[in-house]
């Protein structure tokens, strides 16, 4: 059986799987020229919508697939072996979806006008929270854009960075310190109240379109404001315990998966005159093969066991799969470059031309160490869940 569906549990997941399949196919035709010039793939988007992608998370009850936490990865890796970059910014809005829908962190009327909205006409989601300043919000800085109270709702300004997606955004959640307040509040706003700032010019995952936004005075209705937190406090969507974040490690998978098709397709079909066999029975570069092999296999198949595992858990054992949960983006994104640098070991100088897709996966995988959970983040909550398990078990 193709690696492509060795996840895949029932003819309802193969048949969607075929949809994405046949868009990774033509993503990828389209990858090298956006990332050549970082631009927005809106026609990707576009392809992404018309296929209903974009609505396969969004609960039944309001037209969507409801599809499992499980299916996505397995939807995530296919379109990420078409083009990373595509496959990382819609798994935000996928995710977002998702991550929603188990948490409950939106008032109902709300949540069922986001959802309606993206089941009537595509509309894309994105939290935006990072900031030039304070950083990544999973570090606990205080955000410098500010919720001015005011009749009827608040006043916002400020500015967020790398903000996927940001193109094409219908709905923002955004992270504002609320003025007079030790209170930190998230608010809704549309997209189309906010000032993209195109912002984005970096190695890898080019084409995210994660520029900057501005806010500036952006009126948001009180019932736009969703959580109202005191310092230290979790969002609601945290609820979840994290489990939608796994479209992060799912997309550079499947990059790795790409680099492992390029490598092994090249290794198998190139016979230089000094060989009387492809270069793919050569030990050295069965080796490395195998090495890709393992690491690939190791990493997915612990992905999609905690994704099984959150799939079936309630909401009180969801929140004790953080730490198991951190761990398989930390060993994902950290064996995809492994495996990316094989694969370029694999077809040596060759790999480093501009007219091959390797050195292109070898900048997007290198992204994976810059999305939460950090590496260091991950080890210290497996180290503390290691010491609370011993201590229990002793107790």
């Amino acid at each position: 059986m193709d690696s492509r569906e060795w996840f895949l549990r029932d003819e309802a997941q193969r048949r969607r799987h075929e949809v994405v399949a046949a868009l990774a196919k033509t993503f990828a035709e389209r990858a090298a020229k956006h990332d050549l010039e970082a631009s927005f793939p809106h026609e990707n988007i576009a392809d992404l919508r018309a296929s209903g992608y974009v609505r396969w998370t969004v609960p039944a009850r309001f037209g969507g697939e409801e599809i499992s936490l499980y299916e996505l990865l397995a939807h995530q890796e296919a379109l990420a072996r078409g083009d990373g970059s595509t496959a990382l910014a819609i798994g935000w809005h996928v995710g977002m979806m998702l991550n929603l829908r188990a948490s409950g962190a939106f008032p109902e009327p709300l949540f069922e006008e986001v959802c309606r909205s993206v089941v009537a006409r595509g509309a894309l989601i994105n939290s935006c929270a990072s900031e030039p300043v304070t950083g990544s919000p999973s570090r606990g800085g205080r955000p410098q854009t500010t919720a001015y109270p005011e009749a009827g709702g608040y006043r916002i300004r400020g500015r967020k960075t790398f903000s996927t997606l940001s193109p094409a955004l219908d709905w923002i959640l955004v992270t504002a310190g609320i003025d007079g307040s030790p209170d930190v509040g998230e608010f809704l706003l549309r997209g189309e109240d906010v000032q993209v700032i195109e912002t984005w010019n970096v190695m890898g995952m080019r084409a995210t379109g994660s520029h900057d936004i501005v806010m500036e005075d952006v009126f948001v209705p009180e019932d736009r404001l969703v959580s109202r937190l005191k310092p230290g406090q979790k969002s609601p969507r945290n609820r979840d315990g994290g489990g939608w974040m796994l479209h992060i490690p799912a997309t550079y998978l499947g990059v790795a998966l790409a680099a492992r098709d390029a490598a092994v397709r090249y290794a198998a079909t190139y016979q230089p005159n000094s060989l009387p066999h492809p270069i793919a029975k050569v030990e050295h570069i069965q080796e490395k093969m195998g090495r890709m092999e393992l690491k690939l296999l190791a990493a997915r198949t612990l992905m999609y066991d905690l994704a099984r595992r959150w799939d079936e858990a309630d909401e009180a054992t969801r929140l004790t799969l953080r730490p198991q949960l951190g761990a398989v983006k930390t060993l994902a994104t950290n064996s995809a470059m492994e495996v990316v640098d094989l694969a370029m070991r694999i077809v040596g100088a060759r790999s480093l031309w501009k007219d091959l897709p390797l050195e292109r996966y070898y900048r997007d995988v290198r992204a994976g160490l810059h999305n939460p959970p950090m590496d260091d983040v991950v080890y210290r909550m497996l180290a503390d869940a290691a010491v609370q398990d011993v201590m229990e078990g002793e107790g």
